[in-house]
Parts: structure tokens; C-alpha cells; sequence
């Protein structure tokens, strides 16, 4: 009887689990952020475009090297920061600068005129900048992607949630797709290796 009863209660919260998680759900799953020069893909759909040409398809995450490292990547995206942290504190926490060196750091690992590039943040903000630079810089707009969710995926909107202000709406961590904490010194972001 005692495990007929912990059966039960094990179901009605996964129920009341499923169910909050679904109705936080009832907002767009992959709004497009604004308007670049590239494509967007959803996670998914990403990842199927680098199991179908590995060879020239890659996952470039712009987002700082602190993100990539401690929140986790997708297995096999390379780290590229479109900004990194400073040691100014602003409103939010410390301030970030552009990465001057972007364009020439893209060019130094792939080839602008055979690769793909999926670019993914935390929530597909940042690669809206970072995609229009990336075919001002000499890679083709067909070639292009912004990874539509990011990483981590957009916050919860709705305050009646119980997951209001979490990020559980998509991205690649959220769809299940293959990510790690593991560091690859070939993926890390190059330059600070040379040091």
C-alpha cells in the first residue's frame, strides 16, 4: 500500500510539473529578435544541418567566455565572444565591450567562402549583431544562421507562472540536444591560448 501511495504522489507531481511547464509555454517558443543579414534556424534545425555536412557546417557560441565555460556549449561549438566582460560594474553587473577582433577571429577558423556558420548566444540577442557582421565580413548571407532560443532559451513571461522569469521557453539546452561543460582546447577561444 505504502508504495501504491508514493506511486501516486509521484504521478500527481509530475502532472502538476508537466502541466506548469506547458502553461509557461503559451508564448511564442522562437520569436525572431530583430532584423541581420543572415538566416534564422531553430536548435533543431541546426543541429540537423551540422550531422548532414559536418564538414563545412559549424556552431560558432558567441557568447563570453565565462558562459561558454561555466553555464555549458553544445558539443563541438566553437567559442568566438561577440563581447567580452570588463571590470566596470554597470546596472546589471559588470559591462561588456565589443570584440574589435571578431570578423578577423571568424576568418582565422573558417572559410568564408565554403562554411556555414550557426551562431548561437544565451537567447539569440547578441547573434543578431554578430550575424550581420559576420557576412559584412565576407561570409556568405545564405551561409549564415542566427540559432534562434540560443543556449539557454527565453524567461518566462507570464507572472502567474510558477517559472516566471526562468529561462524555459526553447533553446538548445531545454530541446535536449547535445551539450557539455567539458573544455576542448581545439574549440576554446583562440587567442587566449597564445598567451
Amino acid at each position: 500500500m505504502n508504495f501504491l501511495k508514493k506511486t501516486l504522489v509521484l504521478a500527481v507531481l509530475m502532472v502538476f510539473a508537466f502541466g506548469s511547464v506547458a502553461f509557461a509555454l503559451n508564448q511564442e517558443v522562437y520569436p525572431v529578435k530583430g532584423k541581420h543579414k543572415g538566416g534564422d534556424v531553430t536548435p533543431k534545425e541546426a543541429y540537423r544541418m551540422l550531422r548532414k555536412d559536418p564538414k563545412n557546417t559549424f556552431l560558432v557560441d558567441v557568447r563570453t567566455r565565462y558562459e561558454y565555460q561555466d553555464i555549458g556549449h553544445p558539443i563541438g561549438a566553437y567559442n568566438i565572444p561577440w563581447k567580452f566582460y570588463t571590470t566596470k560594474v554597470g546596472k546589471k553587473g559588470y559591462k561588456k565591450v565589443l570584440n574589435k577582433n571578431f570578423c578577423k577571429d571568424l576568418k582565422a577558423r573558417f572559410n568564408p567562402e565554403t562554411d556555414t556558420l550557426l551562431l548561437m548566444c544565451r537567447s539569440a540577442a547578441r547573434t543578431i549583431p554578430a550575424s550581420t557582421a559576420a557576412v559584412d565580413c565576407g561570409f556568405k548571407p545564405d551561409k549564415v544562421f542566427n540559432v534562434l532560443g540560443g543556449f539557454e532559451g527565453d524567461k518566462v513571461k507570464d507572472k502567474n507562472s510558477p517559472f516566471y522569469g526562468q529561462r524555459m521557453i526553447g533553446g538548445w539546452r531545454l530541446e535536449g540536444l547535445p551539450w557539455t561543460y567539458k573544455m576542448d582546447k581545439n574549440l576554446m577561444y583562440q587567442p587566449d591560448l597564445q598567451n
